[in-house]
């Protein structure tokens, strides 16, 4: 309820010091972040600026390949990632961002070459079932999850864009062969297939599995209706790939004819009020300083302390990562 407030008073006062533009304008926005929790910012934007937004909504697989489809003719001038191999993989058609932008965001979410920019952070984690996991029994590693002790138990979601994120940045700290292996090692395990993460952990408090691999954000939205929700998340042990951190973020696109609009959307979505809003309602991490945190989380410190050193900006081969997971037939 608390955090509900917060957010409230966010939208009530913090917008009001957004930059405004006089004229009414438009801007077409490509999101692989749901409407549900980004609905509202957008209207916000459009009554704080006059700009007037048309959001098309998919996943950002999907928003991604429609970009390179269209190429030079494509109405779009934002890409609004879920993760950051998408951002990775299409920062070559993005414009650079005005100076400094990427300097108000914290070094760990930065982009250096300041090609796109990061809205909010999230980590990879485990969830898992506490009615039948005892904690000291959970694995210290990812790789621990094709053991026999933990067969037909595990979760996954091979189509969801922060999984495959995940396994880019496993293809690069351990490489292509290592990844494969694991990749087969949880399939012959009896992994179970689930549609993303939110089924994932309707699952284990259901009894199908007993585990899964889901971003941080997800579980607080069964505990805000249910204390007792019987899940809990974890992270693996300190520098394990299972723990990366990842970013949501946004770039414009290079063709667009609306970049200085484009531009003060993201300056909006930077702003603290617009923070506030996502930290406290989507469960995510703030990218910038001064930002109640959502208490219910992790400190980013912590987080910092066990995530893997891996650079955002190096887990673009999302193509090398389809075609992994086709090989493997999880696609």
């Amino acid at each position: 309820m608390k955090n509900a407030y917060l957010a409230g008073v966010a939208f009530a006062l913090g917008f009001a010091s957004v930059a405004t533009m006089a004229s009414a304008q438009s801007l077409t926005i490509y999101s692989g972040r749901g409407e549900a929790l980004i609905g509202p910012l957008v209207a916000q934007f459009e009554a704080e600026t006059g700009i007037d937004a048309e959001v098309r909504y998919g996943s950002t697989a999907e928003m991604a390949a429609l970009l390179m489809e269209e190429g030079e003719n494509t109405p779009a001038d934002l890409f609004w990632a879920q993760d950051a191999g998408a951002l990775g993989a299409l920062a070559p058609h993005f414009s650079d961002l005005a100076a400094g932008v990427n300097e108000t965001v914290l070094p760990v979410f930065r982009d250096p070459s300041n090609k796109w920019v990061a809205t909010s952070g999230r980590t990879r984690v485990l969830v898992y079932s506490t009615d039948r996991v005892e904690e000291g029994a959970l694995p210290a590693a990812i790789t621990d999850l094709t053991d026999e002790a933990y067969r037909g138990r595990v979760a996954w979601a091979p189509t969801n864009g922060s999984f495959q994120a995940f396994v880019t940045a496993f293809r690069l700290t351990h490489g292509d062969d290592a990844a494969k292996a694991w990749l087969e090692g949880m399939i012959a395990n009896e992994t179970k297939v689930y549609r993303n993460n939110g089924t994932q952990i309707e699952g284990i408090a259901n009894g199908e599995v007993d585990f899964g691999l889901v971003n941080n954000y997800y579980l607080g939205r069964y505990t805000a209706a249910d204390a007792e929700y019987p899940v809990d998340q974890t992270h693996f042990g300190a520098g394990d790939i299972g723990n990366l951190v990842l970013v949501a973020g946004a770039g414009v696109i290079d063709v667009s004819d609306n970049k200085d609009n484009a531009q003060a959307f993201i300056d909006f979505l930077l702003s603290p009020a617009a923070q506030q809003y996502i930290t406290l309602s989507g469960n995510e991490y703030p990218v910038r300083e001064g930002i109640i945190p959502q208490a219910t989380l992790e400190p980013l410190a912590t987080v910092q302390e066990i995530s893997p050193a891996v650079n955002v900006n190096d887990i673009g081969d999302l193509e090398g990562t389809l075609s992994l997971l086709r090989d493997v037939g999880l696609l």
